[in-house]
């Protein structure tokens, strides 16, 4: 790898690994012998709930031709969840779309095609009296039980968000496909498997993979205060196997675009290359960025690639499996 970024961190967001280190990462071999039966079966009781809407406002869209709309509906434990929904005058498909952490803000919004943005649990539009909004506290929210962890119940939320968009927009849902970044993209890893319903998935720097990898690792995001817990209190790694987005991707049978960076002082790069690497190779088209959480201008022409292929899954187009990378950084 050329031209490694010079930064002021305390810490190595590259973590040591070279490229072709990343590549190598394989799943851990942590994964409960009932994984697979946990998700499929909260997958099933979610949706087997009945699709309740509690409100529906349309509101002012800076574009004419696309409606914009609250909504807030019931989700798993009778949390109410807030989501932006658009929908162009002739949409061609739909996308669930999912934030990063923070407190999201009304996202950019298609002319093509139909979105449903929820804000998950605790977070945004969906801040709750018992759930914490802000990430560091987020992140272990519930961690003592797998019923209870708050990443469960924002698996719930997005699988809602989908019945909610067949509910409104009945037919969109046949074409539906995924979005999500950072938070968004380790919980597309740990949610879309289980949806039959989703037709590809863009999951870009994503978290929450290899946990027994990526929680050796010092970084500034949400995973920092998950390494810091269990340290402390190490029998988390029970509920933690659970949810590691590396196990998950696993399960991908549908394309998957995916987007892990070099370098990241925010989701440590070698977390974000078990997802990648796990997802199976049929399946996995496969963006490497120079840098994740962090501006630098060589990952533009490789977003630019992205932002195309993304336009093509959702055109059912036919996906194209390999690796790509800025020159540079090969």
């Amino acid at each position: 790898m050329n031209n490694k970024i010079e930064h002021s961190f305390s810490f190595d967001p590259y973590c040591g690994y070279t490229q072709e280190q990343l590549l190598a990462i394989t799943p851990p071999d942590s994964e409960p012998s009932d994984f697979r039966e946990f998700w499929t079966v909260k997958y099933h009781e979610v949706r087997s709930m009945p699709v309740e809407i509690t409100v529906q406002r349309r509101i002012w869209s800076p574009n004419p031709a696309i409606e914009i709309n609250e909504v807030y509906y019931r989700s798993w434990d009778g949390v109410v969840i807030g989501a932006w929904l658009s929908r162009p005058r002739d949409p061609k498909g739909a996308i669930l779309l999912c934030h990063g952490y923070g407190n999201p803000v009304i996202p950019t919004f298609s002319e093509e095609f139909a979105v449903i943005a929820p804000c998950l649990r605790g977070l945004g539009m969906s801040k709750h009296p018992d759930i914490p909004w802000q990430s560091a506290e987020h992140v272990v929210y519930g961690i003592e039980s797998r019923e209870t962890y708050s990443l469960l119940g924002c698996a719930a939320d997005l699988w809602m968000a989908a019945s909610v968009l067949a509910e409104l927009y009945p037919g969109l849902e046949k074409n539906l496909h995924y979005r999500g970044g950072s938070f968004g993209g380790g919980m597309g890893a740990l949610s879309v498997p289980w949806d039959p319903r989703i037709r590809s998935a863009y999951l870009n720097i994503p978290t929450f993979g290899h946990n027994p990898l990526r929680l050796r690792f010092e970084s500034k995001g949400s995973g920092e205060v998950v390494r810091q817990y269990r340290m402390k209190h190490p029998e988390c790694d029970a509920v933690l196997n659970y949810f590691d987005a590396a196990t998950a991707a696993r399960y991908f049978n549908i394309p998957v675009l995916v987007s892990p960076a070099l370098f990241d002082p925010t989701v440590v790069p070698p977390g974000q290359f078990a997802i990648a690497n796990a997802i199976p190779e049929q399946f996995r088209e496969l963006y490497i960025l120079p840098a994740g959480h962090y501006s630098v201008p060589e990952n533009a022409p490789v977003q630019e690639k992205i932002e195309e292929r993304i336009r093509a899954y959702a055109l059912n187009q036919e996906p194209a499996p390999g690796i790509y990378c800025a020159e540079s950084h090969k």
